[in-house]
């Protein structure tokens, strides 16, 4: 297995190879969040005192992803991803009080409704996950929808135009043709 710790460049690259039908690329925009949310969700359940400081599992899982995005040689897109990532474990944790029954059902439930829009944008794709291949496409997946939603807006022009370049363009696929590989 390659290491996790490529740049940024790379990464995306490698991740665009699995997502070039603009269709598939869409159900990301809300899959990827939705996932995030209810990881989120569950995550934020496990309380934990960390000498004088109370904080959940899920800060402290983002703390490392952070970390990680802030360090892929691309510093701009590194903390456009982890403030999205932020604002999703965040808001996950905006279930005052929830009971047990609560959380569990909209962690799962957003974790779950995430993979099924994952799973029917790669059906269009033609081909499998980028994770089934290399399990760091788990972190570089909200990664790749912050390029696909900022690039349009003038951000990141350089760092697009490098993915697509080893990537190729995207397409609409002609779904009764398999996929050349």
């Amino acid at each position: 297995m390659a290491t996790p710790f490529r740049p940024a460049a790379t990464l995306l690259a490698q991740y665009a190879e699995y997502h070039r039908d603009r269709r598939n690329i869409v159900t990301h925009f809300f899959g990827v969040p939705l996932i995030v949310f209810g990881v989120g969700v569950l995550l934020g359940a496990v309380h934990l005192a960390l000498g004088g400081l109370q904080t959940t599992l899920a800060w402290i899982v983002f703390a490392l992803a952070a970390l990680w995005y802030l360090s892929r040689g691309h510093l701009g897109i590194g903390a456009a991803t982890a403030l999205g990532v932020g604002l999703l474990v965040w808001l996950g944790q905006q279930l005052p009080g929830a009971s047990p029954a609560s959380w569990l059902g909209w962690g799962l439930g957003a974790f779950a409704v995430g993979w099924v829009i994952q799973f029917v944008g790669h059906y269009y794709e033609g081909r499998k996950p980028a994770f089934a291949d290399d399990i760091v496409g788990l972190l570089v997946g909200p990664m790749f929808v912050v390029l696909e939603l900022l690039a349009p807006l003038g951000c990141f022009k350089g760092l697009l135009a490098e993915v697509e370049r080893s990537a190729g363009p995207t397409v609409l696929r002609d779904l009764a043709h398999p996929v050349p590989r």
